[in-house]
């Protein structure tokens, strides 16, 4: 009986393409079929959940999304996290699939070292991937254990263009949601709180002053309410919500060598990595062709009549090509439009 309904289920929701990953046959040999499957979220907590053989990506992101109570899972995707390489599980593919997959083409890379234990070096993290509807506030759950997680990494690699004032502003707000409990003393976690390119242009004594400054303005504030508003100060710049990346480039002498790309909804921006001024902005509907390879991502941008080429140095070529190509998809999905011919090509290591 068993085996009949998971033929039925196989003909009704399509067939594995590859097979069974070790997870799955250790199960079968301690004789059960239920896999709890550990999730880390970027809060630094994780829970488990039940993934099953027929178990795809976007069922176990409603699943996530149900049980954390929150209002909208659109935009959030599985991460497989495996050495150094975070890649994002399309959530039409069956689960176990995608990790075999990614684990084969790694290996085969040697990407992931060999050895007796190699097959159990991944870890799962759900995270929001797309940022096309996020505003602060609108989404509690997912403000708290996502949002103010995801974004405060990226302002504290100085990633933003931020003012000395709002730098104080955010972090009395940081150090209200991790320091506030401990009371720990300002100027001995600045590096937790500040942006890195901001740090040094005040002394401690004179960051610790503004900073307590903005603190008091908002005493009585909890440490969640602390986490939205530290998200609608940030929801007001244009980088809101970026996946940022340092790449080189040689094909443009108006560019700077060295660029900081930010991809948003709004297309791919080239940001200079020490002012953090918008040098250009290309918006998704020009971006008509892009290939990527290890060390490498190529884009054409334009149209029929006239387009011009640009060439990035990185090894996170491969997320810039997933990141845009899901954006493209989200506004080809949304909208009833023929603006945008991509043509797209993805060479694996």
């Amino acid at each position: 009986m068993d085996c009949l309904k998971r033929l039925q289920r196989t003909t009704r929701g399509g067939q594995r393409s590859f097979p069974p990953h070790h997870v799955e046959v250790e199960a079968i040999q301690h004789k059960t079929t239920q896999i709890y499957h550990k999730i880390y979220f970027p809060d630094e907590t994780d829970e488990a959940f039940v993934v099953k053989s027929s178990t795809r990506a976007r069922d176990l992101v409603q699943t996530i999304s149900n049980r954390l109570k929150m209002k909208s899972h659109e935009g959030f995707s599985l991460f497989i996290k495996m050495g150094d390489k975070v890649i994002s599980i399309p959530e039409g593919d069956f689960f176990f699939d995608f990790v075999r997959q990614i684990t084969d083409w790694l290996r085969k890379g040697r990407l992931i070292t060999e050895g007796p234990n190699s097959k159990f070096t991944y870890q799962v993290f759900f995270m929001r991937k797309l940022w096309s509807s996020t505003v602060p506030g609108k989404d509690r759950q997912a403000d708290i254990i996502f949002h103010f997680h995801q974004e405060l990494p990226k302002l504290l690699r100085g990633y933003h263009q931020c003012s000395k004032e709002e730098a104080a502003m955010l972090a009395s707000l940081i150090y209200r949601v991790k320091h506030a409990e401990s009371k720990a003393d300002i100027t001995t976690v600045l590096k937790s709180l500040l942006p890195s390119d901001l740090i040094k242009t005040m002394s401690s004594y004179e960051w610790k002053k503004e900073i307590v400054r903005a603190y008091n303005k908002d005493s009585g504030m909890s440490p969640d309410e602390a986490k939205v508003a530290f998200l609608k100060v940030i929801y007001r710049w244009p980088t809101y919500g970026s996946a940022f990346f340092e790449v080189g480039q040689v094909s443009d002498p108006n560019l700077p060598p060295n660029l900081l790309v930010a991809i948003n909804k709004q297309g791919l921006n080239l940001i200079h990595p020490d002012t953090k001024d918008m040098l250009a902005t290309l918006p998704l509907s020009h971006i008509m062709h892009w290939v990527s390879n290890s060390s490498s991502f190529c884009l054409t941008v334009g149209d029929s009549s006239s387009f011009s080429k640009l060439a990035l140095e990185t090894p996170l070529a491969y997320k810039m090509d997933d990141l845009l190509t899901s954006y493209i998809a989200l506004v080809l999905a949304s909208q009833d439009t023929k603006k945008l011919p991509v043509i797209r090509e993805s060479k694996k290591i």
